[in-house]
């Protein structure tokens, strides 16, 4: 049974314009399979701890001395990374917040982005260890920024998703919605998704 990873980042929750694409992008993945399962993890529902030093210590703790706090660390880490894992193939809506990506977003990588788990360094480099699958961004702006320098949030994305191995990455674009070009770029942005999902 195939298996989608939803991942909504907007604080607006379903309200938000990436969660309203990613929903449709969910919607259409449905339909070429109707039996498949979607797991959704929502940023405005549940918060995703941000790191600090006492998590980062958990994170890097020996097993022979964890503390169950320590532990429950661990267990978050390890089951968001089961759960990307086990997907064949994973959504994200990313709205651009003052240039970058939510903050939540990036609290979430850095729960998964653990070396000798998804990652390691070898004598030519680093090696993502994830299974890799496709992975579909929903990215929402208010202005126009594809291709231009003021766009670090594609590059940032792209670079840590091919750091842990996931290098599948596809961009669908909304731009404008706030320059009165909400209705052309959700219509284009539909029609991508629609091809992305047959192919």
């Amino acid at each position: 049974m195939a298996k989608l990873l939803q991942i909504n980042s907007s604080l607006f929750g379903d309200n938000g314009n990436s969660s309203t694409l990613a929903n449709e992008f969910v919607q259409r993945w449905k339909a070429v399979n109707p039996a498949g399962e979607v797991v959704v993890r929502d940023f405005a529902k549940e918060e995703v701890p941000h790191l600090d030093a006492t998590r980062v210590q958990a994170l890097f703790s020996p097993a022979e001395g964890r503390t169950a706090e320590q532990q429950a660390v661990l267990d978050y880490s390890d089951n968001i990374i089961a759960e990307i894992q086990s997907a064949d193939a994973i959504v994200i809506g990313v709205p651009m917040y003052n240039f970058g990506v939510p903050s939540a977003l990036k609290a979430y990588f850095d729960h998964i982005a653990r070396a000798g788990v998804t990652f390691k360094y070898t004598e030519t480099g680093p090696v993502g260890l994830l299974n890799d699958k496709p992975v579909y961004i929903i990215a929402t702006r208010g202005g126009i920024y594809k291709g231009q320098a003021a766009d670090s949030q594609s590059q940032f994305l792209k670079s840590f998703l091919t750091f842990v191995g996931l290098k599948d990455v596809h961009f669908i674009y909304a731009e404008g919605l706030n320059m009165g070009q909400k209705d052309e770029a959700f219509a284009a942005a539909k029609t991508e998704i629609e091809q992305e999902v047959a192919a």
